[in-house]
């Protein structure tokens, strides 16, 4: 029988929920593109329920338990003493979301002889070293396409939160103010600005899609030119290098993977090509950017404002200087994990397990490694190499709680 560590974010600081803001979810079949939805042979789980932290266990444990499995659930995962390290010795399988990640480094799979599967809740599987999970012959899938469309409309958002310079303004009526100058002094309008993603997969395209009718000028980069009947539909401009792209843009979202080749993209000589006052928006990785560089840009006026919902590490510590520096819209890394997410994360997980003890195949696309070598998405996204360095900082979060 196998043991299944899983790594899960806290509960809430109230408590688990007792009851919830709606009584249910909008029905969903098909993602665009025509994927279809995770589909399990069953879930133990309310849809609509918080599944992400530790008590909702991703609805897993009456699942596992009833095979025999051991099911440890934890939020405690960063240092050499946390509970993920201690369990690790006799693990095969361990589970972790993007918003709390297990950073599966080279040395922890080395701790870890029985590991066959890293299994990603979510999207994006940069916390695991992919070229160790290569080497030792590891699995790694995720939920692809599970949060897509969850992550892009918090993109959305954030590009108008930013420009509209809804969070100061909030602030000041939260203050008890009524300081319309002081609100508007940074506020303008989207409507004929240039909008640009590097990355049109899934999450990009969604994007654009949703910010066209703002009346936004649209533009991408993508190592994958899209189809020219989707450029055309859109009034879509491709731009064959990042570089390229920058100068023109008034915004620029960020919505490409986490691999050695991306890794500080964003840094002071590529800041340098934006335009002055351009606004940056990152929910994919935090580690596509220079921590530092991007808060000298805001503070010297070449980016007018950084949202985002994503740090390196997570949970970012205490004096991560993107807490405090100016012109900000951070949030923790919560786009992806809305509670119409979990459903369909959770229901993904479940898939893949039940694939994985009745050795059924696994679905192409929620592959990323397989069998010693990139494998489905992994394939078309990822390069070889290992992308954790430096995770162990994430530990400063809770010493210095």
């Amino acid at each position: 029988m196998a043991k299944v560590v899983c790594v899960l974010y806290d509960d809430p600081v109230d408590g688990y929920p007792k009851s919830y803001a709606r009584d249910d979810l909008p029905k969903i079949e098909r993602y665009p593109g025509g994927q279809t939805l995770p589909t399990p042979k069953a879930i133990d789980f309310q849809p609509g329920t918080l599944l992400g932290s530790v008590s909702g266990e991703l609805g897993l444990r009456k699942y596992l338990e009833s095979l025999g499995h051991t099911l440890v659930v934890t939020s405690d995962k960063d240092g050499a003493n946390s509970q993920l390290e201690r369990e690790l010795h006799d693990a095969e399988i361990v589970i972790s979301q993007p918003f709390w990640p297990a950073y599966l480094t080279a040395e922890r799979i080395a701790k870890a002889p029985k590991l066959k599967l890293a299994l990603t809740a979510g999207i994006g599987s940069d916390h695991v070293d992919l070229q160790a999970a290569i080497d030792r012959g590891v699995t790694v899938a995720e939920v692809t396409y599970c949060n897509s469309i969850s992550v892009s409309e918090h993109v959305v958002m954030m590009i108008l939160g930013l420009v509209r310079n809804y969070i100061p303004s909030y602030q000041w009526v939260v203050q008890g103010g009524w300081n319309i100058a002081d609100c508007v002094t940074r506020s303008y309008d989207v409507e004929g600005m240039h909008v640009g993603t590097v990355a049109a997969g899934r999450i990009g395209l969604a994007v654009l899609r949703r910010l066209k009718p703002f009346d936004m000028h649209l533009h991408y980069t993508d190592r994958h030119r899209l189809p020219a009947e989707v450029e055309h539909e859109l009034g879509l401009t491709w731009h064959a290098t990042r570089e390229e792209m920058y100068g023109v843009c008034d915004v620029v979202t960020l919505n490409c993977p986490l691999h050695p080749e991306t890794e500080h993209m964003i840094n002071e000589e590529t800041l340098k090509l934006f335009k002055r006052g351009a606004y940056l928006v990152n929910t994919a990785r935090g580690k596509l950017c220079d921590r530092d560089a991007i808060g000298r840009a805001l503070e010297n006026g070449q980016l007018a404002g950084y949202a985002g919902d994503v740090w390196f590490p997570q949970p970012a510590p205490k004096d991560h200087p993107w807490r405090t520096m100016p012109h900000h819209g951070m949030t923790p890394h919560i786009s992806g994990t809305s509670l119409s997410a979990q459903a369909r994360y959770a229901a993904g997980v479940r898939e893949i397990l039940e694939c994985w003890f009745e050795g059924r195949p696994i679905r192409d696309e929620y592959l990323i490694v397989q069998g010693g070598a990139l494998a489905g998405t992994g394939a078309h996204s990822y390069s070889k190499g290992n992308a954790t360095g430096g995770s162990e900082e994430a530990a400063k979060f809770r010493k210095a709680g």
